[in-house]
């Protein structure tokens, strides 16, 4: 399991500052006709559960000959644990949440189960809208496995008006503009995204294979197998692992050389770090978040990196900010309802409600509303949140543009079309790029 073994990646940053507890930014996964694979969020897995990709079946009648002295482990033990975390898991506690909770606790546990079980943990949430809810719990979760390898060996079984009704909540097509291309890359397996430090990517594609380009150029997609943590290019800042979606963020912002910017909703410095490769060192860069143990985190990532050229600040999202300082660019990755993670994270499709759209909604146009004057004259508004709802990004930007005339909208490319003309706001659907859903929006302080 790819994933799984290089979970504790970067924080995905939209929704890492004053995210509601339960909106998770990521995981999850898929299959082949004879490996059932899955992945937990990236930010919430502890590297000592980084799991293998490939399992063995289990035998029904299969001991510890090595060891006569130990007990017969129970076959089933996984899908008996599995049943116990989903049925343990809900909005206050999320799945990904009480997995990693429960492998901690399990013990002997071996890596093949613990793969096991978080491949019918998520599996179930991804298939949800599929299974008999008259079933017990476990046959649910069985049925969900099935699925999950017929979608992966014939994807094209699965009709179109199918996945439109059963695979999302009935709200989401009142938020969102549900398409069955969406829907079958949701149901499919997350690509793995590293952005190589500038001049490294085709070094580091030779050194690890199994990758592939994108329009992005430091952007690689890996689908190998290793330890990625474990390699020493890792240590050496050469590559961190960053959602391609993400990366276009960055890409976006454009930073330079000696110029000062705000990443105004750091989490654990994923564009942060994005940010000071662009600026090659040179300059300042403020990280805030609401949440100390984060910008601790973020500190030990950037001393990984050789990454010097910041300044960490609590902020917890209020009038008052952490520096009176005026900035060439801020960048707000806005706390969101990870609509555009759902791939990565099925068990937040069925936590999520309107309510929380709604509410974050107001919570994005405050923020928005706060860092505005902190822009420098000539100087850049960065707006991105990792969701497809309308009221948390083009109603969004429509409510700040009206209240701050000072900004006007900064035409820029798309990262993955830079054929296209230039537009102030983006839209990036998994299905158009291979990773998350992102929304973007820019604008240039003109008075």
């Amino acid at each position: 399991m790819k994933e799984l073994r290089r979970a504790f990646a970067t924080m995905p940053g939209a929704g890492a500052f004053l995210r509601p507890e339960g909106r998770a930014d990521s995981a999850l996964a898929p299959v082949r006709l004879r490996v059932l694979r899955n992945v937990v969020p990236e930010p919430r897995l502890s590297p000592r559960y980084r799991l293998p990709r490939h399992r063995r079946a289990v035998p029904a009648d299969w001991r510890e000959d090595e060891d006569p002295s130990l007990p017969p482990r129970d076959p089933t033990r996984w899908l008996k644990l599995a049943t116990a975390i989903v049925g343990q898991s809900s909005r206050e506690r999320p799945a990904d949440a009480v997995l990693r909770q429960q492998l901690r606790n399990a013990g002997g546990l071996s890596n093949e189960e613990a793969a096991q079980v978080s491949q019918a943990v998520f599996g179930y949430f991804r298939w949800r809208g599929w299974l008999d809810d008259s079933l017990k719990l476990e046959s649910q979760i069985r049925s969900a496995l099935e699925l999950t390898a017929e979608f992966a060996m014939n994807p094209q079984s699965f009709r179109d008006a199918d996945l439109l009704a059963r695979t999302l909540p009935a709200w989401v097509n009142d938020c969102v503009p549900v398409s069955a291309a969406w829907l079958r890359v949701i149901q499919a397996e997350p690509t793995l995204w590293l952005r190589v430090k500038p001049g490294r990517a085709k070094a580091l594609a030779q050194v690890l294979g199994h990758t592939r380009t994108c329009p992005l150029p430091v952007a690689l997609a890996y689908a190998g197998e290793e330890d990625l943590f474990r390699r020493p290019e890792f240590h050496a800042g050469d590559f961190e692992i960053q959602d391609v979606a993400s990366q276009a963020v960055g890409m976006v912002c454009g930073a330079k050389p000696g110029e000062t910017w705000w990443d105004a909703c750091a989490g654990e410095g994923g564009k942060t770090l994005h940010l000071s490769a662009q600026m090659q060192g040179k300059g300042m860069i403020w990280a805030s978040d609401r949440a100390e143990w984060r910008l601790k985190k973020l500190k030990l990532r950037t001393a990984r990196a050789q990454c010097f050229n910041y300044r960490a600040a609590h902020w917890d999202g209020g009038a008052k900010l952490p520096t009176k300082t005026r900035f060439d660019g801020v960048l707000l990755d806005a706390p969101c309802s990870g609509l555009g993670t759902w791939q990565r994270n099925p068990h937040a499709r069925w936590t999520t409600t309107p309510d929380d759209v709604r509410e974050l909604a107001v919570v994005q146009t405050q923020l928005l509303h706060h860092v505005a004057p902190s822009v420098k004259p000539g100087g850049k508004l960065v707006y991105s949140a990792c969701t497809l709802t309308r009221a948390e990004t083009e109603e969004v930007a429509a409510a700040f543009q009206a209240a701050h005339p000072e900004f006007t909208p900064l035409p820029v490319a798309d990262p993955f079309q830079t054929h296209k003309p230039p537009q102030p706001q983006h839209c990036l659907w998994p299905q158009e790029t291979g990773g998350n859903g992102m929304f973007i929006a820019g604008w240039k302080r003109t008075g």
